[in-house]
């Protein structure tokens, strides 16, 4: 069929692509995304989530890769570890202290990585996984991204008894990107919820 739309060649991407973000799609040229299965140990106590992992993390398969990403350096600090341990020993660091890692997406579209692209969310299976750690009683939300998708996709989700049992808390976000509070302040604000409950550990 012929196309009758008039507009100037080089004016039909761009209202293309304004016409997708004003309906809430993504991009034509984003990419469908694929999360990380989470790192946990039975006995975890505090969940650590992410919204979804950036494009480093993605192609390096690891959480928090960004080289100038605070997340391992905080968690060293406050958890009593080396930094500079290979990946896997940092992992082994976390999961003995009760700490797992996971993000509340596991899958979306988005262009780049900016939590600010996220299209089509589709979250992860969290009353399977709030069953099957009865232990774990504290979330830390990584930024603002990650808390508002938890608070708006998941928490209404849940079975009453498991989201009744979980203390929530939006900190400020590790990545490199938010740029506006320092490394000692996001340090103070992560340091309550990386520390081990009252009477554990």
């Amino acid at each position: 069929m012929k196309k009758t739309d008039s507009a100037p060649a080089a004016e039909r991407p761009a209202s293309q692509a304004a016409r997708r973000a004003r309906d809430g799609a993504a991009p034509a040229d984003a990419l469908v995304l694929q999360g990380f299965a989470p790192v946990t140990a039975p006995h975890a106590r505090v969940l650590v989530l992410g919204s979804m992992p950036g494009a480093i993390s993605l192609r390096q398969g690891r959480y928090y890769a960004h080289p100038r990403n605070a997340f391992w350096p905080i968690a060293a600090e406050i958890l009593g570890f080396d930094p500079a341990l290979d990946y896997a020993s940092r992992l082994e660091q976390l999961t003995r202290a009760g700490v797992a890692l996971w993000d509340v997406l596991q899958g979306c579209e988005r262009e780049g990585s900016l939590d600010a692209d996220i299209r089509n969310a589709v979250p992860n299976d969290f009353a399977g996984f709030l069953r099957a750690h009865p232990d774990l009683r504290r979330v830390c939300l990584n930024g603002g991204k990650a808390a508002s998708l938890f608070r708006r996709q998941v928490l209404p989700a849940l079975p009453a008894a498991l989201a009744g049992r979980l203390v929530c808390l939006d900190l400020p976000s590790t990545s490199p990107a938010h740029a506006a509070i320092s490394y000692e302040q996001k340090l103070a604000a992560w340091r309550p919820g990386l520390s081990l409950p009252d009477g554990q550990g």
